[in-house]
């Protein structure tokens, strides 16, 4: 579902990773890990078409994303990302339905079922009328992974979703994405500072400055 190919970052001068090559199948959960400042979700960033790069290639589904525009890569994202970020990004104005449904007002084929089987899957059914400023941290990144998984993406990309909550709250939070990621049948890539998540992956990959490594 995913390929890297060698891919360098820099910023000037300063090189921020290089050399980084990995390869996520689809179903799979792969976590990145590494120190601080490395560029774990420099790279996530990458692998959306959300930032660019120096050096290397990165596929996604067949497309190689270095050849396509701006409007080519929002529409790939659209229609096969989805990402999961560590400061939500709700809506305030809009309530939790309507959050969890612009993915697919945005592909012009709203589906309100669709909408609340993703709400009863991620444990918040019944609460798709209020507004996020009306639930706690851990259910406003449940109304996230329901918003990256309800238009079916083949690619699951979540960086740090687990960072701004406590210990028990992040440990369903992390089983929600994995389960519903696996349900899916997309490829899951976290990016976390936290052993825990990154022991629920299927495989763990340590990000250096010069590449990347099991």
């Amino acid at each position: 579902m995913l390929d890297v190919q060698r891919l360098a970052k820099r910023y000037g001068e300063v090189a921020v990773f290089r050399d980084v090559s990995l390869s996520v199948a689809a179903g799979e959960f792969v976590a990145i890990v590494g120190e601080s400042g490395v560029g774990k979700s420099t790279l996530l960033n990458c692998m959306a078409g959300l930032d660019v790069w120096d050096e290397g290639r990165i596929v996604a589904d067949g497309t190689d994303l270095s050849t396509l525009g701006d409007d080519a890569r929002a529409l790939l994202r659209r229609e096969k990302l989805g990402f999961v970020f560590q400061a939500f990004h709700v809506l305030p104005h809009l309530d939790v339905a309507q959050n969890v449904g612009l993915p697919l007002l945005l592909l012009q084929r709203p589906d309100a079922a669709r909408v609340e089987a993703m709400l009863d899957a991620v444990g918040l059914a019944g609460l798709g009328h209020r507004l996020p400023q009306e639930l706690s941290g851990g259910q406003l990144q449940r109304v996230a992974i329901a918003r990256a998984l309800v238009h079916g993406p083949k690619l699951l990309l979540a960086d740090e979703p687990t960072g701004n909550l406590d210990p028990a709250t992040a440990g369903r939070v992390l089983d929600v994405l994995r389960t519903q990621a696996r349900e899916s049948g997309a490829a899951l890539v976290l990016v976390t500072h936290s052993a825990a998540a990154a022991a629920q992956a299927d495989r763990v990959l340590h990000l250096r400055s010069d590449g990347i490594a099991p």
